[in-house]
């Protein structure tokens, strides 16, 4: 007898293969969905990271008033900005940070009297890498580390730098920083007036 059209088991065969190529692509899906989201929130950090940079380039008188060992962003108190001064550039570094911080938190876009515009947990930390000495024949410019930290969705190499340390995840999870993802510019603030021997 010769075989006419498929068998009951290449019609099995088929739908085993067809169920595990739909599997496959709905995992795929998934994933790319997770790059997805991993990508704008480096695109956002780093639009964040360059507004500071920008401020403090544009205060470059004050630039160490930038520097604190806190930390801003997610897990901190909102803040009325507009009530800070600026008509000194100190204050005006302050008002740059209380901004900076809102932004960090996704303030300017609400949904439903929840800040929605940030990133997973944004956090942002302004550090001194090292000081201006403005002492004739040494001339050191000042450099200020400027970083961006938030929550991932899957765990990675845990970053060297220690902005939002031990912020993100379970605190329970003894790896819970390899949630965390960072990144960071520095930025110098140049002594044109500096005199060297």
């Amino acid at each position: 007898m010769t075989g006419r059209g498929f068998t009951l088991l290449e019609v099995l065969i088929t739908l085993i293969i067809l169920a595990v190529g739909m599997l496959g692509l709905a995992n795929l899906q998934s994933k790319i969905h997770v790059t997805e989201v991993e990508s704008y929130q480096r695109a956002h950090a780093v639009l964040l990271l360059q507004d500071m940079a920008d401020r403090i380039n544009s205060n470059r008188a004050a630039a160490a008033s930038y520097v604190s060992a806190a930390v801003v962003g997610a897990g901190t108190a909102d803040a009325d900005c507009t009530a800070l001064a600026t008509n000194t550039p100190a204050l005006r570094a302050a008002r740059d940070r209380c901004e900076w911080g809102e932004t960090l938190k996704g303030a300017s876009e609400q949904r439903g009297g929840a800040n929605v515009g940030g990133m997973i947990g944004a956090r942002g930390c302004i550090a001194l890498v090292q000081a201006a000495n403005t002492a004739a024949g040494v001339c050191t410019p000042g450099t200020y580390r400027v970083s961006v930290a938030w929550q991932g969705l899957h765990k990675t190499v845990e970053p060297s730098l220690p902005c939002g340390a031990n912020l993100y995840g379970d605190a329970a999870d003894a790896d819970r920083d390899k949630l965390r993802r960072i990144i960071s510019t520095e930025v110098t603030i140049g002594l044109p007036r500096c005199s060297s021997p």
